[in-house]
């Protein structure tokens, strides 16, 4: 069906543009999304007693996103995640881009896809395209970029499903590297230090001071970082461990044992008390596993949602040893993830084993 593109009003950006809200819905998941950053303001799952419930961090008006946010629910980019030095050399010439974390550029700069209002080309009642067009030197970065966000919602014999797909496309050698920002909390607790992790991650990526990757891929085994069976975010906070204290807990890429480019299961998360369980699916080499250690506002406090941002690794584009996320013209850049949810008393950690893409019948 043809996107109308109007949808319920939902105020405007600092420039003036109109934001509007669209409802996704398919059998035991609800989802509102902003045309705004492509927010994901709500997520509504059952939990075990089939009692529906918001599972991720979202802000009721235009001017809190505007005030308040901290990438609630937005997808970011061009480049998601840190680049050192705000800067980086492509084909030989060096780019410059706006420091917005220390000397480090985050989420693609002050003026990233996250605070850009994107135009809705296709809309159905499950599904939700929105695209942009980023204009060459955009943020400091190359090429002309044309980007599309897909979010789909579908429902099995295994649960409710959030599937976002991502497409973008250039006039000029770039750097890509697009994510979902939204925080979990699959209980609406306080706080998700007793909800079980499970990541199929033997390494992640150490940090310096200025939360850059050093560039080692560290084994977790041994470590705080080892969620290959399932932890409580919070039983290891306290572990002294210095790349926690560095961080503030954590805030780490975590690179997943089973190769890249296929969609497949990497994450497992559950609440104790809703019996809510979130599985993770995606054809990206990482995830940004972030527990809300700085998140600090006058309604959330720290630790109160947890990130798994599936991505390429941080700072990629001065680590030519990191998997590339160059993006060049006549080529496609195509990352897909899918956010699965099921209820039931008792939930295991252990990874449900979730097949290939075609496991689903999408809508």
């Amino acid at each position: 069906m043809t996107a109308d593109g109007v949808g319920e009003g939902f105020g405007e950006d600092r420039g003036g543009t109109a934001v509007h809200r669209h409802t996704l819905r398919a059998p035991g998941i609800r989802v509102r999304v902003l045309t705004y950053g492509c927010v994901v303001q709500s997520l509504e799952v059952p939990d075990a007693a089939g009692e529906f419930g918001d599972v991720v961090i979202g802000l009721d008006t235009m001017e809190d996103y505007l005030t308040r946010s901290r990438y609630f629910g937005a997808v970011v980019g061009r480049y998601g995640n840190r680049v050192a030095g705000a800067s980086f050399t492509l084909d030989g010439r060096e780019y410059a881009l706006p420091a917005n974390n220390g000397e480090a550029s985050l989420h693609g700069g002050p003026g990233g896809f996250s605070n850009r209002v994107w135009q809705v080309t296709d809309i159905a009642e499950d599904r939700i395209t929105l695209a942009r067009t980023s204009e060459d030197g955009e943020e400091g970065y190359p090429g002309q970029l044309r980007a599309e966000v897909t979010y789909r919602v579908a429902s099995g014999p295994d649960g409710a499903d959030l599937r976002i797909d991502y497409l973008a496309t250039t006039d000029a050698p770039t750097h890509v590297n697009l994510t979902n920002h939204s925080y979990f909390n699959l209980d609406g607790g306080p706080d998700i230090h007793d909800h079980t992790v499970t990541l199929d991650a033997g390494r992640y990526l150490p940090v310096d001071e200025g939360f850059i990757p050093t560039g080692e891929l560290a084994p977790t085994a041994g470590t705080p970082f080892d969620f290959t069976t399932g932890h409580t975010v919070g039983s290891r906070l306290s572990d002294g461990h210095p790349q926690l204290k560095a961080a503030g807990g954590y805030d780490h890429c975590m690179v997943f044992d089973s190769p890249a480019g296929t969609l497949r299961s990497v994450a497992r998360v559950t609440g104790p008390r809703s019996g809510r369980a979130m599985e993770v699916l995606t054809t990206e080499p990482g995830v940004q596993f972030y527990a809300g250690g700085k998140l600090a506002d006058h309604v959330y406090g720290p630790g109160s949602g947890l990130c798994l941002e599936t991505q390429h690794f941080p700072d990629s584009p001065n680590r030519p040893e990191f998997p590339s996320t160059v993006l060049r013209p006549g080529t496609e850049y195509r990352s897909s993830t899918v956010y699965r949810f099921s209820a039931a008393a008792g939930n295991a950690p252990e990874l449900s084993g979730g097949g290939p893409e075609g496991e689903r019948a999408w809508r």
